[in-house]
């Protein structure tokens, strides 16, 4: 079994022993709690979209990175199928990734869906610049403290550097369609 078709919990356990570090020491780092870093490594758990991120910040980690099962030696693909998009979402939040396997990349596109109640957790901080069109729905889009109510139709840019979130308190789906630079997921 390659590390790629690891559960996500165990390929994190996985990342963290090859390079070295306990469980504590990582949760220290990612400012976590050492029984959350054994939840997650168990797969009792999965994470938010923050905390993974969080996570793969001490790994020096992308979420594409992680999620990606590209293999070398393979031209980048033009056209991606859609069970070919890596969902890096949790807990009622879908957030598939846009890859065509190359390692590198300058832009990042995701197609998000927002269940009922759901929400990306704690404030995500990332360097560079998003900005999305709400298709369906209405979100809760949260920057340094102010709130922001988004409906279909409605567009956003946001600094990413700055602390952020979205939250679906409505009880329809939202869908979401957002690009970012750098390409750090």
């Amino acid at each position: 079994m390659n590390e790629a078709t690891l559960a996500p919990g165990r390929r994190l356990s996985q990342i963290r022993q090859e390079l070295g570090l306990s469980q504590r020491r990582v949760a220290e780092l990612a400012g976590l709690t050492h029984s959350a870093i054994s939840t997650i490594e168990q797969d009792k758990v999965s994470p938010a979209v923050s905390t993974l991120q969080k996570l793969l910040t001490v790994y020096g980690l992308s979420l594409s990175e992680f999620f990606s099962e590209t293999v070398k030696n393979t031209p980048p693909k033009i056209v991606i199928e859609p069970h070919e998009l890596i969902d890096i979402g949790s807990q009622g939040v879908s957030l598939k990734l846009i890859h065509n396997g190359r390692a590198s990349h300058n832009l990042a596109m995701l197609l998000e869906t927002y269940q009922p109640g759901s929400t990306t957790g704690e404030k995500i901080r990332h360097p560079g610049e998003e900005t999305g069109t709400l298709l369906e729905g209405e979100i809760t889009l949260t920057i340094s403290g102010q709130r922001y109510l988004l409906q279909a139709g409605q567009s956003y840019v946001i600094d990413t550097g700055q602390p952020h979130s979205f939250s679906n308190t409505s009880n329809r789906v939202c869908r979401i369609v957002s690009a970012h630079t750098p390409a750090n997921f």
